[in-house]
């Protein structure tokens, strides 16, 4: 693929999404906001040059500054914008015909006393055909007259922004009888002469009137809705200004979904350090791997030719030790962190704007379903939420999830919703295994801490200095692992209450309903207070782990969301333990969870509750009143989801090993979508492929849950080698992990201080 300059490619080449949204080839378009225009502009002088369809393109263009502006005014005349606020001035310069005086007026501009305009939009022809009756003489001077302007825009080129607009098709069965020796092929014509003649003198230079071709592509999708054959429809020719705000501001304003016209981002010092440390990896690995392959040729065993008997080597290949594993590990994710950075931040994939339909959503989503259900096997116990049945739960959540973000669903309210609820189901795992874990085992060591934070955190750390992005920015392990942290929290703090202690005194339950109190009174405290919430979180060097542009509001918003539905969790999983101690269930294989007169009352419940809460969402009008009921009730689909699960006894004997694969690298595949998966940090989507959605799709998926599962096996690798049981061994590692956080914060602020 030849690359090169996304700047071409949004003013050259694209098409529409479903009639609608525009595409470009190969980049992403941002939709700018008012705010983001003014802040862009701010202190520039921008002029529309030509005709009646140029003004049109200055109307659009002025909108995106001030929606409020009207067109009114003389429309054969000059019309002057200001925007005093931002100190933006717009003109626009009625110069209908490419002649003496457009070319005296561009003119003006090259001398020295004069202010040059930064943006100069230019275009003219249309007004040439109908005067002149569409003669060839008329295409004669107009060729005459845009080679005697195109040295002076070609200067102008050098210190500003100059593009010309080509002239777009008609709809020639809409022209009124005056205009009707407008016609495509005359349009041809005089597009062809200015491609020619512009930058004809400058084929080498990098200071080059911009060709602003791909209006003319736009409008042979639309002119048909044209009011009169020759003027674009509203739609089209906003579409043609936000293309203009792409081309200058993204190299300013470098929003992330707005990956045309944005340079490769500069490697940060951390990510030079990265790349030597996974360099050498490789290198250390290939030497360790080059030695072994040495000493298993000079101890191969050779056959003795009398006896016909291979003789045994005196030495026996040593088993890998512990340095080559942590090599390997290193050497295949360096590998696999070259894809990440060659996908995402390197200007060597392109990448697309999302568009949802849905059709996109729900035909995959009843395809995996299909497929889940194919793969169908006995679970090997049968109690509830088993490890298998969790697997599987986290299994399709986590596929739904995936398409959910591809797709571009969070558009539709419902949808959103509901995915919200699976967002929720994750987090009440959290608080059910956690807590299952602690009550049961009574094991509050460093070593069950460590393994839980190394296996949550370790590649997003990893990520964050490979991307440089960051903690915060992947919101649902922060999220995970705090609330890790206030289970161990609430349970390790005196008194230690487990179920070995309650066994003993049935009074204990009642201390930890105490305990689960308290801990509903804090979460509902900071759940209404923002300023105490971010106060915590502001402290240095929490605030550089939970601060995402510059603030903790995001990472406030992210834990307010679903404040209660790990608290749910907990106590869902004490009230389940309790009824089993207590033998008031039945798990037995096949047999269902109560009598079957509870059983069949709990269940139709369970399904009303489930159904009622699908209603309640699809109904959501405003986002914003939604999210505030959704920490609320959340939980009652996830309750009546565990129920209809495992209440009938043959339900819960079975699972779908298909859905259990991808919940054992569920918290993987959520992070690596990120960034091979989707692109532009999940804004947009990855594309190898291009020209070929499908295929695309089919190929990117694959690479990417490949990846997912071989990190997966990486971290548990790697989890073995950097916590180990032993204490003192540990103690040690944990002053080696410090020290390299403390270096890693010590770099985070030279780099900041340096951007600054």
């Amino acid at each position: 693929f030849k690359g090169g300059d996304t700047c071409e490619y949004l003013l050259s080449s694209g098409r529409f999404l479903g009639g609608k949204v525009w595409q470009p080839h190969s980049c992403m378009m941002h939709k700018y906001k008012n705010s983001e225009a003014k802040n862009c502009l701010i202190d520039k002088h921008i002029v529309f040059i030509g005709d009646s369809r140029i003004r049109q393109l200055f109307y659009s263009f002025i909108k995106l500054i001030n929606p409020q502006v009207k067109e009114e005014g003389n429309k054969h005349g000059n019309i002057p914008f200001e925007d005093k606020s931002a100190s933006i001035k717009v003109d626009f310069l009625w110069y209908p015909e490419v002649n003496s005086s457009m070319r005296q007026r561009i003119k003006s501009w090259t001398e020295g006393s004069v202010a040059k305009p930064h943006i100069i939009v230019a275009g003219a022809a249309t007004w040439s055909i109908k005067i002149h009756n569409g003669s060839n003489e008329a295409l004669a001077q107009y060729k005459i007259n845009i080679t005697s302007i195109a040295p002076l825009l070609e200067k102008l080129a050098k210190s500003s922004d100059v593009y010309w607009v080509l002239q777009d098709p008609v709809y020639e069965d809409m022209l009124s009888e005056s205009r009707k020796m407008i016609t495509n092929e005359k349009i041809d014509a005089y597009n062809e002469a200015a491609v020619r003649i512009l930058n004809s003198s400058s084929r080498n230079s990098k200071a080059k009137v911009k060709v602003f071709s791909v209006s003319k592509l736009i409008a042979q999708e639309t002119i048909v809705k044209s009011a009169d054959g020759l003027h674009l429809p509203e739609s089209s020719r906003d579409t043609n200004a936000m293309i203009l705000m792409n081309v200058y501001c993204n190299k300013i304003m470098k929003p992330i979904d707005g990956s045309c016209c944005q340079p490769q981002p500069p490697l940060t010092l951390i990510q030079k350090l990265a790349f030597c440390f996974f360099t050498l990896s490789i290198i250390g690995y290939l030497i360790i791997n080059l030695i072994h392959r040495n000493n298993y040729r000079k101890n191969k065993p050779c056959t003795d030719l009398e006896g016909g008997e291979e003789k045994k080597p005196a030495i026996s290949t040593p088993n890998v030790s512990t340095l080559e594993m942590l090599l390997h590990s290193f050497c295949k994710l360096g590998l696999i962190m070259t894809y990440f950075y060659l996908c995402d931040r390197a200007n060597l994939f392109m990448k697309e704007n999302k568009f949802y339909t849905h059709s996109s959503f729900f035909i995959p989503i009843v395809y995996i379903l299909v497929l889940g259900v194919f793969y169908t096997e006995n679970t090997k116990e049968t109690k509830v939420l088993n490890r298998e049945q969790t697997d599987e739960w986290k299994g399709w959540m986590q596929l739904v999830i995936l398409i959910y973000h591809i797709s571009g669903a969070s558009t539709f309210l419902p949808v959103y919703m509901h995915i919200r609820v699976l967002v929720a189901a994750y987090l009440f795992q959290t608080g059910y295994g956690h807590f299952s874990y602690f009550w049961i085992k009574g094991d509050f060591g460093v070593y069950r801490v460590c393994q839980v934070l190394f296996r949550l955190n370790f590649l997003v750390v990893v990520l964050c200095i490979v991307m440089d992005r960051p903690y915060q920015f992947y919101y649902f392990v922060p999220l995970v692992t705090v609330w890790f942290m206030i289970i161990y929290a609430t349970l390790a703090m005196w008194p230690q209450i487990v179920q070995k202690k309650t066994n003993g005194n049935c009074l204990w339950h009642f201390g930890l309903l105490l305990k689960l109190i308290c801990l509903l009174t804090c979460i509902y405290f900071l759940s209404y207070s923002q300023g105490a919430f971010e106060k915590i979180f502001s402290f240095w060097p929490l605030s550089k782990c939970f601060e995402l542009n510059g603030n903790v509001y995001e990472w406030w918003f992210r834990w307010k969301l679903d404040r209660y539905v790990v608290f749910h969790g907990m106590l869902f999983a004490f009230i389940y333990l309790a009824l089993q101690k207590h033998q008031m269930i039945s798990e037995g294989k096949g047999d269902p969870l109560f009598s079957n007169r509870v059983s069949n009352v709990l269940l139709f419940i369970s399904v009303v509750s489930f159904l009622t809460y699908s209603v309640w969402a699809s109904s959501c009008k405003n986002k914003t009143e939604c999210n505030e009921l959704h920490p609320s009730v959340s939980v009652v689909q996830i309750l009546a989801f565990i129920l209809i699960r495992n209440i009938p006894g043959y339900v819960r004997s079975v699972y779908s090993s298909f859905f259990a694969w991808f919940g054992k690298i569920s918290l993987e595949l959520f992070i690596c979508q990120y960034h091979i998966w989707l692109a532009a940090d999940t804004k947009g989507i990855l594309v190898l492929i291009p020209g070929y959605p499908m295929f695309n799709v089919l190929v990117s998926t694959f690479i990417f849950v490949c990846v997912a599962h071989e990190i997966s096996q990486i971290t548990n690798d790697l989890a073995q080698i950097v916590v180990p049981k032993d204490n003192s061994t540990l103690l040690k590692r944990l002053l080696c992990i410090a020290g390299f956080f403390s270096g890693l914060l010590i770099f985070s602020a030279m780099q900041d201080q340096s951007r600054h």
